[in-house]
Formats: structure tokens, C-alpha cells, sequence
């Protein structure tokens, strides 16, 4: 069994449950706005949890959530700000806790529809050189189709430090794991491992579907003969539809507890997921069952 490196949980969510500003559609950039030290405290909460990689709260840094105006204006200097706290909050930690860059989606979460890749590319790069400088690896996020996640390599191709993709699935059950635009996950980890990829991860959807993606993946490896890093953040939702519209209303919570999480993250790891912690609605007692877990397994 590979080694587990505990990955943060979901900000936004953790923004909002801490008491900091938070409303659509500024989602989690609103605290970095008016209340930076919230952001600050949730990351600590994270890292107080176990959490050895901590993930910069650039995600509603574009022009979705901030809007054209503010976007020209701020975007950059607030992503830059966001990984400036991450960065601190990582050196003053007790233990070792590395600092991921976000690239998140330019057109809003679960959104393939709205995708145009040019206008993609500058947002992108525009988070990429404001993060650049205090971040030590890199994570795509939430990306929801095999254009996307190519914009995104093609932002990270001169990139000296490591790269994971994370793709959204579609949350159906089915015989063959799909990304939110209906591709087959099998199909998008062939196109990216042409690119400058180290992790292949999945994330913000149910964890019951993350079980066949790993499989697709790991078909493909098998028949390519490569090694990647894998991983897995699932969020603690609803199943989401696919006609969801982001930022017009808040999607449900489910009833799911740390340890059932942890019997999801159990079957990713026998499967060779050894990057693992949350997305949305997976707080820092997820994280601390989950940093548990791998003390046992390393005690064993």
C-alpha cells in the first residue's frame, strides 16, 4: 500500500461555517475581501486537523464569482493575497504542510457548457503567475472535461513543480466513470498524460462514484505503462443534477459522517489513491478521522 498524504477539505464551506462573510456569488473570495483572517483561521483549522497539504482559496478569484469589474481590477492581487496566507499559515505550522496553487474552473463549477478556451487560458494564467511565486505544487480543480483540463496543462506546461489534475465526475453510477460534459474518464486521463501531469485526482462529486473512476484510470495506466500520483476529494452533497446551475442557489448537504467517509477513502487507497481529504462540505473533523486513519496505517 502507498503512503497517505492527507489533503485539506472544502473552503468555502468552512469559510461559512467559521462566521466569515460569505454569500453568492463572491462565494469563499468574500472573506478574502473583507475578512482575510477568516481565511487564515480555516486553513489552521485544517492543519490543527492534520492536513499535509494545504489548498490556496483562489477558487472564486475569476470573473464568475467576482464579475468583469472586479475581476480586472482585483483578481490577480487577491489570488496573489490568498496564497500569501496559505503560505504563512503553512511556515508557522508545527509540522510539515505544503501549499497548493489552485487553478479552479474559469466559468464556474460544473459548468462545461460555458467553457471557451481562450478566455480560459487567460484567467488561468493570470491565477497561475499571481499564486506562481508561494505555491510548492500545483492542483487543477474540478475540471469537467477533457478541453478543460488541456487549457489548464497548457497554462502549467513550463511548470517545474508537480501537477495534478483533479476531474469532476458526473454523479450517476455507471459501468464506466464520467466527467460532469459526458466524456469518459478513461478517455480524459489518455489525452492528459500527454502533458506535464503528476496526479491524477477526482473531486466535488459523490464518493460512491470515485471507486469506478479509479478503475477506468488505472485500466489506462495499465495499458500504457505509466505511473501517476492519484487522489481523491470528494464533497459531502446531494447527488448534482446535470441541468445544475452554479451560483444560483447553494446545493444540498448530505447526511454523511467522518467515518463513512473514511470507508470511501478506505477503497481509494486499495485502489492507489494516496493524495486524500475533502471538497465541499468535508470539514476539518473529515480530515482529522482521515490523518487517524494513516497514523494506524503507518503504525501497523
Amino acid at each position: 500500500m502507498k503512503k497517505v498524504t492527507i489533503l485539506d477539505g472544502g473552503m468555502g464551506r468552512e469559510l461559512k461555517r467559521i462566521g466569515a462573510p460569505f454569500s453568492q456569488p463572491l462565494w469563499s473570495a468574500q472573506a478574502l475581501i473583507e475578512a482575510p483572517h477568516f481565511v487564515a483561521q480555516a486553513h489552521q483549522g485544517f492543519i490543527d486537523a492534520g492536513a499535509e497539504i494545504i489548498t490556496v482559496n483562489s477558487y472564486a478569484c475569476v470573473p464568475f464569482h467576482l464579475g468583469e469589474e472586479r475581476y480586472e481590477s482585483q483578481g490577480a492581487l487577491l489570488a496573489e493575497q490568498a496564497a500569501l496566507i496559505a503560505k504563512e499559515v503553512a511556515q508557522n505550522a508545527k509540522q510539515s504542510v505544503l501549499v497548493a496553487g489552485s487553478l479552479p474552473p474559469a466559468f464556474g463549477s460544473y459548468r462545461p457548457d460555458l467553457f471557451e478556451s481562450k478566455r480560459a487560458f487567460t484567467i488561468l494564467n493570470t491565477l497561475y503567475n499571481a499564486q506562481n511565486l508561494h505555491v510548492d505544487l500545483w492542483l487543477g480543480e474540478t475540471i469537467s472535461s477533457i478541453e478543460e483540463a488541456q487549457v489548464m496543462a497548457s497554462v502549467l506546461k513550463g511548470s517545474t513543480k508537480p501537477c495534478y489534475y483533479a476531474f469532476t465526475l458526473n454523479d450517476e453510477i455507471s459501468e464506466q466513470a464520467k466527467l460532469r460534459s459526458g466524456e469518459l474518464v478513461s478517455d480524459a486521463v489518455a489525452a492528459l498524460l500527454e502533458q506535464n501531469v503528476a496526479g491524477i485526482f477526482f473531486n466535488c462529486s459523490i464518493p460512491e462514484v470515485i471507486e469506478q473512476a479509479f478503475s477506468d484510470t488505472n485500466s489506462v495506466l495499465a495499458k500504457q505503462n505509466k505511473s501517476v500520483i492519484l487522489g481523491a476529494f470528494a464533497n459531502g452533497f446531494t447527488p448534482i443534477a446535470r441541468d445544475y446551475k452554479a451560483n444560483e442557489g447553494s446545493q444540498a448537504y448530505r447526511d454523511i459522517s467522518p467515518s463513512e467517509y473514511l470507508g470511501f477513502a478506505k477503497k481509494w487507497h486499495s485502489q492507489g489513491a494516496s493524495v486524500i481529504g475533502g471538497c465541499c462540505g468535508i470539514g476539518p473533523e473529515f480530515i482529522e478521522v482521515l490523518a487517524n486513519w494513516k497514523q494506524d496505517l503507518e503504525s501497523a
